[in-house]
């Protein structure tokens, strides 16, 4: 597997990453994924505090502790659980960011995180506070490089503005190019794109017709829009997921693009996909079929 630099960070990480939201929580399956996963050359794993409320990042922990100096490791901080445990508000605070930092530590069974990125962010939050937490991270060793998740470019040209954040993590898939506009302001900025939502939430699989059919809408595709983009997709493609894997890996910008799996055999799926050959003309006719769309709030 291929590997690209992290913005100007010096970090390598894959160009197909894993996403560890959807893993399970049972520990023997998640050790099982992960494994097959670094066997396939995947170093690059991202989780977030807010997963299962902490639990996800146990398990990524447990699945990575014999294997930590081979991977590149993410996580997020921002989202603080309630007391209730089952829900949270928002919270980018120093204080907030410098205790959250503690518990992923613990919970990921690491003394380092390699990448940790602010969970969202508004335009109300005191962004100088929030950088000055991640560069005294940073400072400490505690972190290697940080970074931002975030879909309101806005928010992100301001983080990237004023400080040395090397990454932003935004959804971007063949029905959502909504990000393509700010592509060159983040590579201003020695930043790369981490791709979430590289399969529109299965509807760039073998399973998108049928997703389709069952969904009302995705991003700005409204019904019976999105049904035909999808059928037009398939119909046009030789293999759908290898096809948006592959385009979202086109772009310069894009430093890995993440797939989730909640078995090995989806993490598999990706993985072929991944090494399947498309050309630059099929992507350049896939392509060709799509809307391109902006985002309507949150701009610059």
């Amino acid at each position: 597997m291929k590997t690209r630099e992290l913005g100007k960070s010096g970090l390598a990480v894959s160009e197909l990453g894993l996403g560890c939201m959807s893993l399970p929580t049972n520990r023997n399956e998640v050790d099982d994924i992960v494994a097959a996963a670094l066997d396939a050359g995947i170093t690059f794993f991202d989780t977030a505090d807010l997963y299962e409320g902490g639990a996800n990042e146990e398990v990524v922990g447990h699945a990575i502790h014999n294997r930590r100096g081979d991977i590149i490791l993410a996580t997020k901080v921002g989202n603080k659980m309630n007391q209730d445990g089952k829900t949270w508000h928002w919270d980018a605070s120093k204080e907030h960011i410098m205790e959250g930092v503690k518990e992923s530590l613990r919970r990921l069974s690491t003394d380092y995180i390699d990448l940790y990125q602010l969970h969202g962010g508004t335009m109300d939050d005191n962004a100088e506070e929030v950088i000055e937490a991640f560069e005294r991270l940073k400072d400490e060793g505690i972190i290697r490089q940080y970074g931002i998740s975030s879909i309101r470019p806005n928010v992100i040209q301001r983080f990237l503005k004023n400080s040395s954040a090397v990454s932003v993590m935004m959804q971007y898939n063949m029905l959502d190019r909504r990000p393509e506009e700010w592509f060159s302001m983040i590579e201003e900025h020695n930043a790369s794109v981490i791709v979430r939502g590289t399969l529109a939430k299965g509807l760039l699989t073998v399973e998108g017709e049928q997703r389709a059919t069952q969904s009302d809408s995705f991003v700005n595709y409204k019904q019976p829009a999105l049904s035909e983009a999808v059928h037009n997709l398939t119909a046009n493609a030789t293999n759908l997921h290898a096809a948006a894997i592959h385009f979202c890996l086109q772009e310069d910008a894009v430093a890995t693009t993440l797939v989730g799996a909640r078995t090995h055999d989806q993490l598999m799926d990706s993985v072929h996909a991944y090494e399947t050959p498309v050309s630059d003309v099929t992507l350049d006719a896939l392509t060709n079929l799509l809307e391109l769309h902006k985002y309507n709030q949150h701009r610059i």
